[in-house]
């Protein structure tokens, strides 16, 4: 067993950890509760500090345009709410919290109602990603729920202009915060649907506290956007801010401004993927012609279309080849067999009573039958006597 090639270095191991931890969607955005210790604000503005209970502790660190948003300043001892992702730092080999947001425990009952709502939802699985529907590449019409005042619809109109100002917005207006607005967005994502007035919704507010925010983690609200059949963008409040309806809708933008980014398909942007695409389909088609000619060029230098007849010729010559052979072998037989023939005549020759008459004798036959005992004649027969000249009559005294 090779050892050093079955090893893998500490940064290697350390680095699919950290993809393994970063592919778990449960570890990415997490809100942990836990009491501040260790604290360190560094002059770059970063906040390191340590999260623990009674039990156990994570190191945690808050980058500085993450600390920059907090209404608070945290100490050793702070009870807070930290929202962020678990990561692995590779050079230490350690993983920690990401903070992104950060909040003091405290809220109570409210944030308590939010966490009951977030875990009843997610266990029926309106957070599910295989339920979400995907946002279309071109729409024609994009539908907008928020205020019809303020700076959100503001906002996504200037956006959406820039990128691309054949797209239509449909504006219905609701309130975003106070009494009754979650039955009222609720409604007016159920009315677009019902009349099918667009081809992708935009649910969209500003910031605000928790309290601000609470139509959006209304249960209404997150049944409305799991049963459209509508795509749904949600864009409620700044980037550090997570309502309901981010996780149950089908995409989640951190600003109004984001979400329209995220529906309106820029054109400049498309004009210069397709010259793109041409410029790479132009030089693929040069390339493949390039390919093809020499191919061509290659195959009409080859001896096959420059003598075409040579391998025919070939095979002739193989079949002379052959020929000749065969003959010799004829040949060679016919001579082997004619030896043969003559060994046999020869001793044929030798066995023939014909020989026998030239040594002096003769055959004596009586009525064409030979005599082969002086019993077979009588006195006064008349014989046949064959000697190796000839044959002669006479009779016997």
């Amino acid at each position: 067993m090779n050892v050093e090639k079955m090893a893998v270095t500490v940064s290697d191991l350390n680095r699919y950890i950290k993809e393994k931890i970063a592919g778990d969607e449960a570890l990415t955005n997490i809100i942990i509760k836990g009491e501040i210790s260790n604290f360190k604000h560094h002059y770059t503005g970063h906040l390191y500090f340590t999260l623990k209970d009674e039990n156990s502790l994570i190191k945690c660190i808050m980058f500085k345009t993450y600390a920059q948003t907090l209404s608070f300043t945290p100490k050793d001892g702070m009870k807070v709410f930290v929202f962020g992702g678990v990561s692995v730092f590779e050079r230490d080999g350690v993983y920690q919290i990401y903070a992104k947001a950060m909040q003091e425990d405290g809220v109570g009952a409210l944030y308590q109602k939010y966490e009951e709502l977030k875990q009843k939802l997610e266990q029926e699985g309106l957070f599910s990603p295989e339920r979400k529907k995907k946002i279309p590449l071109m729409p024609n019409v994009i539908g907008v729920l928020t205020s019809q005042t303020g700076s959100v619809i503001r906002d996504i109109i200037n956006v959406s202009t820039r990128r691309n100002p054949n797209v239509h917005l449909r504006l219905y207006p609701v309130p975003v915060q106070g009494e009754g607005a979650a039955e009222k967005i609720a409604e007016g994502i159920n009315i677009m649907n019902e009349k099918q007035l667009a081809d992708v919704l935009i649910l969209a507010r500003g910031g605000g506290s928790l309290e601000d925010l609470w139509p959006f983690n209304e249960e209404i609200v997150a049944r409305a956007i799991s049963q459209s059949k509508i795509p749904v963008i949600s864009a409620v409040g700044h980037e550090t801010d997570f309502s309901i309806s981010d996780f149950v809708s089908d995409l989640r933008a951190p600003t109004p401004s984001a979400a329209a980014e995220l529906a309106v398909p820029d054109t400049l942007a498309i004009k210069q993927k397709i010259n793109g695409y041409e410029n790479r389909c132009r030089l693929a088609l040069t390339k493949k012609v390039e390919i093809l000619r020499y191919r061509y060029e290659k195959c009409m230098a080859s001896r096959i279309f420059k003598e075409p007849l040579r391998p025919i010729q070939d095979e002739y010559l193989k079949i002379d080849s052959l020929i000749k052979r065969l003959e010799t072998q004829m040949q060679k037989k016919e001579q082997q067999e004619k030896e043969k023939f003559g060994k046999l005549v020869a001793k044929l020759d030798t066995l023939s009573p014909l020989k026998t008459l030239t040594r002096g004798y003769s055959i004596i036959e009586k009525n064409g039958k030979i005599i082969k005992s002086i019993q077979e004649i009588e006195t006064g027969n008349k014989v046949t006597i064959q000697i190796v000249d000839g044959k002669k009559e006479a009779q016997i005294l």
